[in-house]
């Protein structure tokens, strides 16, 4: 059975997004599931609803965030972060399907979040994971 997967990206901070997508596209075709939607939002705070309307399709197995939130000059990447996480949770909870946390931050300079684009790829793995363990 193959394995069948949602992503959530977030726009912002695009140019290291976009290498986190590349990194877990390869790492799910390498894993042999299929990546059959993903949804594109403006930034991790954004995510919840995107993924209530991939959890909410028999198709797919679980959810995928892909998401990186910069530390600014306030506390405001923490509060993104840690809203977005908590909703998170409590869709995958909700819906009875793994919601992986591919998300990086808060509190990261850009050259941190540029070391941490494997992020995606360790989503994508625990995405897969918790669907074989759980069914």
């Amino acid at each position: 059975m193959t394995i069948k997967l949602g992503f959530v990206v977030a726009e912002f901070n695009r140019d290291l997004t976009y290498m986190m997508e590349i990194e877990g596209e390869e790492h799910a075709k390498f894993l042999g599931a299929e990546i059959v939607d993903r949804i594109y939002v403006p930034g991790a705070y954004d995510m919840p609803l995107a993924i209530k309307k991939l959890l909410k399709d028999d198709n797919i197995d679980a959810v995928v965030t892909i998401g990186c939130v910069i530390e600014g000059a306030t506390s405001h990447d923490e509060i993104v972060v840690q809203h977005a996480a908590r909703k998170i949770i409590d869709l995958s909870l909700e819906y009875d399907k793994p919601v992986a946390l591919g998300i990086s931050g808060p509190g990261m300079t850009r050259l941190e979040a540029t070391q941490r684009i494997d992020y995606a790829k360790r989503a994508v793995e625990s995405a897969i994971k918790l669907v074989q363990r759980l069914k």
